[in-house]
């Protein structure tokens, strides 16, 4: 079973996000369920093959990350914010998962991975 790590979670791993979720959800290729560790609650989202192509990759959080910040709610400093985080090869990563991406996702990828 494969998991990529979504919304307010992945926003928070990235540091675009100073809320810390009560609840971390996961995108998963296994059966969706709830699991409880200690006080985290932890959600499994069952999803598409293609949703889970960029599983494991910095490509995967910034996709998931935007998107649940949302195409209003990203702005200049968010994508400052997160081009500051990125490594040469998390460029190159972005460049080659920007098919994966919303149109609006992608725009934002090659924006970043253009800087090297």
């Amino acid at each position: 079973m494969r998991l990529q790590p979504i919304g307010a979670y992945a926003a928070n791993l990235l540091g675009l996000s100073d809320q810390v979720p009560a609840k971390a959800v996961y995108l998963t290729d296994g059966r969706s369920k709830r699991i409880r560790l200690g006080k985290l609650d932890i959600a499994l989202r069952q999803t598409s093959p293609r949703s889970m192509a960029t599983e494991g990759t910095i490509s995967g959080l910034v996709i998931q990350a935007l998107r649940y910040l949302g195409r209003t709610h990203v702005t200049d400093g968010t994508v400052e914010r997160l081009d500051r985080r990125l490594s040469p090869d998390d460029r190159k990563q972005l460049s080659k998962d920007v098919a994966y991406a919303p149109a609006w996702v992608g725009d934002i990828m090659r924006r970043l991975a253009g800087k090297s």
